[in-house]
Formats: C-alpha cells, structure tokens, sequence
C-alpha cells in the first residue's frame, strides 16, 4: 500500500468550541466535515479523548466550530493547540462572544461560525467521531480558510491536539516522559512546560533518544 496516496489530502484548520460548568473549552482541529445537504446540514468532528473540550462536549452535546482564516495569528493557533484547557482558561486571553447554545467563539482571525448540537458519538480507537446538525450559521468575512498544507508551509508543526492525518517521523520532535506529549521542533526553551501534565523541559527527551 502506497501511503502517499491519501497524503495528498488537505484539511481546513477550525476552533471547536464548547462550555461546561460554567467553564469555556476549545481546542484546534482539522476534523471538521460537512457529510449531508439534508435540512439541517450535518457535519461530523472527531476528537482525542484526553481532550477537555472532547469531554465538555461529550456532557453538553453544544459546540461553536469557527474556521481558522489563512491568515490567523499564530498566537491563537499556539493558546488553542498546544495549551490544555484542564489547566487554563484559553478564552481569557482574548475577546470572545457566545453563541444561542452557550458555547464561546471567537470573531478573531476566522471566517465564519457553525453552531452545532450532537446528535450522535461513535468511540474510534482514541478518538470519539461526533455527528451533528447545524443549528446556526455566520459569516465573519470573505477569505481562504487555512490548511493543514499552508500552516506546514509556514514551517509549523499541526498542533498535537488536532487528529492530524499524516504519517510523522518516528523520532520526530521531543517527548514528555510523564504524559507522552509530543512537540514537534528542533529544540525547546530551557523554561518549557509541559501544556498537558505541566512537566518541566528535564522531563522532557529526544523521541530518537527515546
């Protein structure tokens, strides 16, 4: 089998968005799908299960996507994909509205909004495959949404949070030797922490030294 065939797929980058307990969760993907021309349109998203916006939604069933514009700042891709919302709030760094269902989205560097209510979950190994009905809809602005293909060409690794469909590099990046996080550079800052266990850079080890 010839991986390189499916390789030559792009994906569309989007913040998922969810509240629970009076709380705000959002996490970046590449995941988002519309899959019927049915009223109401449905799309699918799937999410790791160590996510708290994967648990947020799985409680709540309400989710706000808004797609990424290509030229989102890299300072709300590096809050949402790298950042475990267990530990902060993600939202607090920047000006957020609400939609109907509750759930916080941002106007910010995206091109539109989708509110979506689940109305189906399929378990997929680690992952959870959420199908949902388009309640509401907004566009932001005209533009290009970016891709998993333009922010590699920026010279980025995808944020580890979305479910990205490529092969990587098996000793590729550095490893968390306490939560098995993995990022994706050369090298990491002497102050680095952990966004998931909140481990120190010393926890941290080459995967090809791994």
């Amino acid at each position: 089998m010839n991986n390189a065939a499916y390789k030559k797929l792009d994906y569309s980058m989007a913040l998922v968005s969810a509240a629970d307990a009076g709380k705000n969760f959002g996490c970046i993907i590449n995941s988002l799908h519309q899959v019927t021309s049915s009223r109401p349109p449905k799309f699918t998203l799937s999410l790791n299960n160590d996510s708290a916006t994967c648990a947020a939604l799985k409680k709540t069933g309400m989710a706000a996507v808004t797609l990424l514009a290509s030229d989102t700042e890299e300072r709300i891709i590096n809050e949402f994909g790298y950042k475990s919302g267990r530990t902060i709030d993600k939202f607090a760094a920047f000006p957020f509205e609400t939609d109907a269902g509750g759930c916080p989205f941002l106007r910010e560097g995206m091109l539109s909004r989708l509110s979506l209510r689940v109305t189906e979950t399929v378990a997929i190994g680690s992952y959870t495959l959420f199908i949902c009905d388009l309640l509401d809809a907004e566009l932001f602005r005209d533009g290009d949404c970016l891709t998993v293909k333009a922010f590699e060409d920026r010279g980025k690794a995808v944020p580890p949070t979305a479910p990205v469909y490529r092969e990587l590099s098996a000793d590729a990046g550095w490893k968390c030797t306490v939560c098995g996080y993995v990022r994706l550079d050369e090298d990491i800052p002497d102050d680095y922490i952990c966004p998931i266990c909140r481990a120190p850079r010393s926890k941290f080890v080459k995967r090809s030294e791994a």
